[in-house]
């Protein structure tokens, strides 16, 4: 059938004997352009570098693997015509998207192309427990907003928190703040104030934060990307230099403390990435990366590097004839940079989280993994 065009062809490559094989061409997308563009960069450069070294090591059963990067700009329904095109040229597998918003927008149009999704970031509650062709080396919301909450709560000893998200990525801003609210607000704590804003278009963040401390809050947290929620803080402590700040984990990357400074120090956020792991495979990973893209990688190329891997190994281990969404879900264990985590039946990874802090403008571990 022609839905199945670009699964089987995947794997008919790995099958293929000739004297010049055919490359293995896998996609990206990703917001690589556009105000959240650290995140998809990091991812891109994640990605990249896991094609590249496989590479090195003689491809997919000799095949050279060739990584098709596209940006989609965080607009879904470019990304819906980035993801047809990409089935067209070959791709089985996409690496991506970053955001869920993004991601929910493609689960179907995967389903329509047979071309496996895999993403790096994308944590919505609203992805889980399909039965699709969305992946995710990433566990979904709930996991990481309850370990938030409790760690607010008791470590932190916040009551009263007010908050603003990004509504542009609602999918996954409103999910997680739905889940921390259900987990935070017992034994009578309580969110002070909800705000939402519009990343790109809001420009006046002072007039957020006095509306966001009007409420005498004991706390503010911002679930955002990285800039924005630099900003944000930066409004927050000319006003009340000393109230405690909290972010999620898309807040969670170099250009946070680039842009935010001393506004973010003492900050704290979820994160999957411990950046101070000494395990040889984590420090391989992370002088790799550093020597090829010559910054960090934050949890972004982090993530962007296991889920192009475990693409490439599904593509890798495809029996004869087996569809690549079948060999994914034979996947229940994967092997990772930073210690191997397990996929759920529905293919929604079961990783780790920890909560970070903001010291010295370093992203520190306050609380040990879970």
């Amino acid at each position: 059938m022609l839905l199945r065009r670009a699964s089987a062809f995947v794997v008919m490559l790995v099958l293929a004997a000739c004297s010049e094989p055919e490359p293995v061409h896998i996609g990206f997308i990703a917001g690589i352009s556009g105000r959240g563009a650290d995140l998809g960069i990091s991812g891109r450069n994640g990605a990249l570098l896991a094609v590249e070294q496989r590479n090195l090591n003689g491809g997919i059963n000799g095949h050279r693997v060739e990584l098709l990067i596209r940006d989609d700009g965080g607009d879904p329904a470019h990304a819906r015509r980035l993801l047809r095109d990409l089935a067209a040229a070959g791709c089985g597998g996409v690496v991506g998207p970053m955001t869920s918003t993004v991601a929910m927008a493609l689960v179907d149009e995967a389903e329509a192309n047979d071309v496996v999704l895999i993403s790096p970031t994308a944590t919505a509650n609203a992805l889980s427990g399909r039965d699709d062709h969305f992946f995710r080396v990433v566990a979904p919301t709930s996991s990481f907003t309850r370990n938030a909450a409790r760690y607010l709560a008791d470590a932190a000893g916040l009551r009263r928190i007010a908050a603003i998200y990004d509504a542009s990525n609602a999918a996954y801003a409103a999910s997680w703040l739905s889940d921390f609210r259900e987990a935070f607000e017992v034994d009578g704590r309580s969110m002070a104030i909800i705000l939402t804003f519009e990343s790109g278009t809001h420009r006046d963040f002072l007039t957020t934060a006095k509306r966001l401390l009007a409420e005498s809050p004991d706390g503010i947290l911002i679930v955002a990307n990285s800039l924005d929620a630099a900003l944000i803080a930066q409004q927050v402590r000319k006003l009340d230099p000393d109230i405690p700040l909290a972010a999620s984990e898309w807040a969670a990357t170099a250009r946070l403390t680039e842009m935010g400074g001393r506004a973010v120090e003492g900050m704290t956020l979820g994160s999957f990435l411990d950046e101070t792991d000494t395990t040889p495979e984590f420090v391989a990973f992370l002088q790799d990366y550093v020597d090829r893209f010559g910054v960090s990688p934050g949890y972004g190329g982090l993530t962007g590097f296991d889920a192009a891997n475990t693409l490439m190994d599904a593509i890798a281990h495809a029996a004869p004839g087996q569809r690549l969404l079948e060999s994914m879900r034979a996947r229940a264990t994967v092997s990772a940079a930073q210690g191997a985590f397990e996929f759920d039946r529905f293919g929604d990874g079961q990783r780790r989280s920890q909560i970070l802090t903001v010291r010295n403008g370093r992203f520190v571990p306050v609380e040990t993994p879970r």
